[in-house]
């Protein structure tokens, strides 16, 4: 039986947007097949979940793809990854069926 694979997105504010990618997919990229540069990152896990992130001058915007029984838990892994490298700011994370 297939899951069903929830697609969400999050449009973060911030002047960082570049370096919080590039952060998270090097701290994954042990773990999980990984691909960036310093504006496009993906990075693809077991169990059907993809990270997919693109950086411009004012957000880091998030895509997310993942099971529908594990997609508020996948959310927020990658909302507290990215907010722990942000330590100097406060980020805001809304999350948005696409």
């Amino acid at each position: 039986m297939s899951q069903t694979v929830i697609l969400s997105t999050c449009r973060v504010a911030t002047a960082h947007a570049s370096r919080y990618l590039q952060q998270l997919c090097k701290h994954w990229a042990h773990k999980f097949e990984v691909e960036f540069d310093a504006s496009r990152g993906r990075i693809a896990m077991p169990e059907d979940r993809t990270v997919t992130l693109a950086a411009t001058p004012e957000a880091l915007e998030i895509r997310l793809e993942a099971p529908e029984e594990t997609t508020a838990h996948m959310r927020h892994i990658v909302d507290s990854h990215i907010a722990r490298f942000a330590f100097r700011e406060e980020l805001a994370f809304d999350w948005q069926p696409a």
